[in-house]
């Protein structure tokens, strides 16, 4: 009888097996054909945008030239090809290849088009401003609103990085990332981000000031429970993480930790999985006090003492609260903390208005004189 229905269960292990692979080949060649549509129609419409130019610069008066040729073109396109050749979609096309003027190296139009999708070879070499096939034309319409070249190019590094879709780099933007991670770099630093991406070394690379969850869609109200607030964050989960930044993986809540007797519950625990290390978050609602700062010293030393395998770096502390003093912060956690951070969170998108105060106020402390000895 096991004889018999050996055979079976053999061709049937080998049929799974077969399916497995087919659908492995089926699934990564249906992704690079999308990637290889994509990137011959980011192709076009930098060609388009570049014919555009070179036709407007021919004219005698541009801008009227300008605005008559976009008018003319749209027309006549819409009527051969259908939608997609609006005065506006032209509009982007042309300030696409404006904006990007060496994305393809290679000027003959058939030529780019056929070699436009870049090799695994190709992306090893890419750099911002280059053709990547996981830029989509949607992803180049919303990098083509920033207007700061270094900023553009960050965005292009961690969308690329981070395989954000066109909607997660949206929210990024909105959100002022790069101008927020600018508050914690030098010059050096700012330089580092746009040419190489947020590189993720040491605690500080990876903590942000403020936080923003406007995800959560949450009002401000004086009146909310810590655990609420938690609790929203658990339930978006996901956006959470995205807003956390690449490497953090969720451990768990209210992880209780036993001390003689005593129990104590962090809010929320992450593990760091490029830093190596835990990374445990506490939520304030009110403005953040010494006692905050002393229990999550506590938390950072339990967890280094007897959760931490040998292999591990220091454990990470973060604090979120709605209002700090950085005084407190500085002269309880000293000169020299590199494990426990305490940063700001907002329930909505912020203005680089605002942020730019926020930058010139950490400039000034920076250039405070010293009092005499």
């Amino acid at each position: 009888m096991d004889e018999k229905n050996h055979p079976m269960q053999t061709e049937a292990t080998l049929d799974t097996d077969l399916m497995a692979r087919i659908r492995d080949i089926w699934e990564t060649s249906r992704q690079q054909a999308i990637r290889s549509v994509n990137s011959a129609h980011v192709c076009a419409n930098w060609l388009i945008g570049k014919q555009i130019v070179e036709a407007e610069q021919g004219g005698e008066q541009r801008a009227t030239y300008g605005k008559a040729l976009l008018k003319s073109l749209s027309q006549q396109l819409t009527d051969e090809y259908g939608s997609g050749f609006s005065v506006s979609a032209l509009q982007y096309m042309r300030a696409f290849f404006l904006a990007y003027p060496t994305l393809m190296e290679i000027q003959h139009a058939a030529r780019v088009i056929s070699v436009g999708v870049t090799t695994p070879a190709q992306e090893a070499d890419w750099q911002p401003g280059k053709l990547h096939t996981a830029l989509s034309w949607t992803h180049y319409r919303i990098l083509l609103k920033i207007e700061r070249q270094e900023a553009r190019q960050f965005y292009e590094i961690e969308t690329i990085r981070n395989g954000w879709s066109a909607r997660q780099l949206e929210r990024q933007i909105s959100s002022l990332l790069f101008d927020r991670l600018l508050k914690s770099r030098d010059k050096e630093g700012v330089m580092q981000l746009a040419n190489q991406g947020l590189l993720v070394t040491r605690p500080l690379d990876v903590i942000k000031d403020p936080y923003v969850l406007e995800f959560l869609d949450l009002p401000e109200a004086p009146q909310w429970q810590e655990s609420q607030l938690e609790q929203a964050l658990l339930s978006q989960l996901q956006d959470f993480l995205l807003e956390l930044g690449s490497g953090f993986a969720f451990v768990g809540r209210q992880v209780r930790l036993t001390l003689d007797g005593d129990h104590f519950y962090p809010d929320m625990v992450f593990y760091h999985v490029k830093l190596k290390c835990y990374v445990v978050i506490d939520l304030k609602l009110g403005k953040l006090n010494h006692a905050d700062l002393g229990q999550m010293q506590l938390y950072v030393n339990y967890y280094d003492h007897d959760i931490a395998n040998a292999d591990d770096n220091p454990t990470i502390g973060l604090i979120l609260c709605s209002e700090k003093n950085d005084a407190v912060v500085r002269y309880v956690l000293g000169d020299h903390n590199q494990q426990i951070f305490a940063s700001r969170y907002q329930l909505h998108l912020p203005t680089e208005e605002q942020l730019q105060q926020e930058l010139q106020r950490e400039l000034d402390k920076l250039t405070l004189p010293k009092p005499d000895a």
